[in-house]
């Protein structure tokens, strides 16, 4: 796990550079790559603070728990 770790955190620190390298006709094609994980994370994230946030016993309705994830 710890290669794993260094080698995303080696990406995260190329990363901006990448990004201002490539031509602005590359940049959809990047975002189509990277979404699907921006939005992975994104969950990713939210669950996490739903877990520090809620506790047993707290019910959420199902347009609560959406006000919660869209708007933090």
């Amino acid at each position: 796990m710890n290669l794993l770790r260094s080698r995303l955190q080696r990406l995260t620190e190329q990363l901006p550079d990448l990004i201002e390298q490539l031509p602005d006709e590359s940049l959809e094609d990047a975002w189509t790559v990277l979404q699907p994980l921006y939005y992975d994370l994104y969950m990713l994230g939210a669950m996490h603070e739903a877990r520090r946030n809620v506790r047993p016993g707290d019910l959420l309705t199902r347009e609560e728990a959406l006000r919660m994830l869209w708007f933090p």
